[in-house]
């Protein structure tokens, strides 16, 4: 399994439509594009003075299933135009890492 981690900001005013959009829109496109490669993700929140700093972390079969929905150059942020307007800033690329420890793909997870 892969976590894709990723990270963005908004503004306090802007945090709950942000979150609203990636739960209502952006992770659902996802997960119909990954098709039965989407494995589920978490969204992180918290507020970080003048910002509310989110992550978020994706978890697909494979890299086949990261390249579905983000295309061949899997290390390149993919944010909607709609998430760019609602975020003060954002990472340019998405971290990769293989889930190692107790988790839906393992027994007794």
């Amino acid at each position: 399994m892969i976590a894709r981690v990723w990270h963005g900001w908004t503004t306090p005013a802007a945090a709950d439509a942000y979150e609203e959009l990636l739960r209502e829109e952006v992770l659902p496109a996802m997960a119909e594009q990954a098709g039965d490669g989407f494995c589920g993700a978490e969204v992180l929140r918290r507020a970080e003075g003048e910002e509310v700093a989110f992550v978020t972390i994706l978890r697909f079969a494979s890299r086949a299933a990261v390249r579905r929905v983000v295309g061949d150059d899997v290390e390149t942020a993919h944010v909607p135009a709609a998430a760019r307007a609602l975020l003060t800033r954002y990472e340019e690329t998405a971290t990769h890492y293989e889930v190692r420890g107790p988790g839906r793909d393992q027994e007794g997870g």
